[in-house]
C-alpha cells in the first residue's frame, strides 16, 4: 500500500471516528433531555430553583450597570462651585470669570447669572408660576470651576484661594458626591461577587442532588452496562448531559425573570426620570451577557452533575 492510500484510509477512519462520535452524543443528548420531558413538573421545579438562584445576582448586577449608566450622563468631572455675592453685577461676575480662567491650575469656568439660575431652577422644580411670583430673584450668581487636576489636594487648595476672594460668598467643592457613589458602585460589585459565588454553590447543590437521585433510579441499568464492558465515560455521558440541560434551562428562565422584572421597572423610572427632565431608561442585559449566562449556567450544571457522577462510581470501585 503506498502512503498516499495509507494517508487517505488513516482519513477515512478519522472522519468515521469523529461521525460516530457525533451521533453518539447528539442521540445521548437528546434522550437526556426527552427523559426531562417526560417528567415535566420535577424537571420544570428544578430549572425555576436553578433560574432564581441566578436571576438574583443578575438583576443586582444589572442594577449597578444602571446606576453606572446613570453617573455617566451626569459630569461626572469634580467642579468648585463659587457663589457669588448678590451686589456683584453680571459684567464684574463675567470679568471675574475670565479672570480666574487665567490661573494656571484652572480649566474651565462657566458663569451662571442670577437669572439664569432662577430659569433653571424653575424648570426643575416645576414650579414656574409660584417661583415667577417673586418679587426679588433670591440666587445669586455662580461660577463653575473645573480645576486642571483632579487630585484632593490641589482641588482643596483651589478651593481655599477662591474662599478667600472678596467677591465670593460662599464656596464648595462638589466631589464628595462622586466619592460616596464610587464607593457605593465598588460595595455593589463586592456584594454581587459573593452572591455569584454563593448561588453557584447553591446550583451546584440542586444539580449535585437532583443527578444523584437519578443515578439511584438508574442503579440496575448502570450495574448491567458495568457488566458488558460500560466504561466509566459512557456511564458518565448522559448524566453529564442531564446536568447540561438543568443548567441550561435555568440559565434561560433567568434570563427571562431578569427581562420581566426589568420591563416591569423601566415604566416607572421613565416617569420619575421625566420629572427630573430626563430621558433615562433602564439598560437590559446585553446579548453578550445572556450568552454568558447561558453559558455558565450550563457549566455549572454540568460541573454539578460531573461531581455526583464520580462521587457514585469512585463508591463503585471501592465496593470492587
Amino acid at each position: 500500500m503506498s502512503k498516499e492510500s495509507g494517508a487517505k484510509v488513516a482519513s477515512i477512519r478519522l472522519n468515521d471516528r469523529l461521525g460516530a462520535w457525533w451521533l453518539d452524543n447528539r442521540q445521548v443528548a437528546t434522550d437526556s433531555l426527552k427523559r426531562l420531558f417526560q417528567k415535566p413538573v420535577g424537571s420544570l421545579m428544578t430549572w425555576l430553583v436553578i433560574g432564581v438562584a441566578l436571576a438574583l445576582p443578575v438583576i443586582l448586577y444589572v442594577a449597578l450597570a444602571n446606576v453606572e449608566a446613570l453617573n455617566q450622563r451626569w459630569d461626572g468631572e469634580p467642579r468648585i462651585q463659587v457663589f457669588l455675592k448678590t451686589d456683584i453685577s453680571d459684567e464684574k461676575g463675567v470679568r471675574l470669570g475670565g479672570d480666574i480662567k487665567a490661573w494656571p491650575e484652572v480649566r474651565e469656568v462657566k458663569y451662571v447669572s442670577r437669572q439664569q439660575g432662577l430659569e433653571e431652577f424653575q424648570q426643575l422644580s416645576g414650579l414656574p408660576e409660584v417661583l415667577g411670583k417673586l418679587e426679588k430673584n433670591p440666587l445669586p450668581a455662580v461660577l463653575e470651576i473645573t480645576p486642571v487636576s483632579e487630585q484632593a489636594e490641589d482641588m482643596e487648595r483651589l478651593l481655599e484661594r477662591l474662599k478667600v476672594m472678596p467677591q465670593t460668598d460662599l464656596a464648595q467643592l462638589d466631589l464628595q458626591w462622586v466619592k460616596r457613589l464610587s464607593a457605593i458602585l465598588q460595595v455593589g460589585q463586592r456584594i454581587v461577587l459573593m452572591l455569584v459565588l454563593l448561588l453557584s454553590v447553591g446550583v451546584l447543590l440542586v444539580i449535585g442532588n437532583t443527578t444523584r437521585l437519578e443515578i439511584q433510579n438508574r442503579h440496575h441499568e448502570i450495574a448491567i452496562i458495568r457488566l458488558i464492558g460500560g466504561t466509566d465515560t459512557f456511564i458518565r455521558r448522559p448524566f453529564l448531559y442531564t446536568g447540561f440541560w438543568y443548567g441550561l434551562g435555568g440559565g434561560l428562565l433567568a434570563s427571562v425573570l431578569v427581562a420581566i422584572g426589568l420591563a416591569m421597572l423601566n415604566s416607572p423610572v421613565r416617569i420619575l426620570a421625566g420629572l427630573y427632565n430626563s430621558d433615562f431608561s433602564l439598560l437590559y442585559l446585553s446579548l453578550s451577557d445572556t450568552l454568558a449566562l447561558w453559558m455558565m449556567a450550563a457549566l455549572l450544571g454540568v460541573f454539578g452533575a460531573s461531581l455526583s457522577v464520580s462521587r457514585y462510581l469512585d463508591g463503585l470501585e471501592s465496593q470492587i
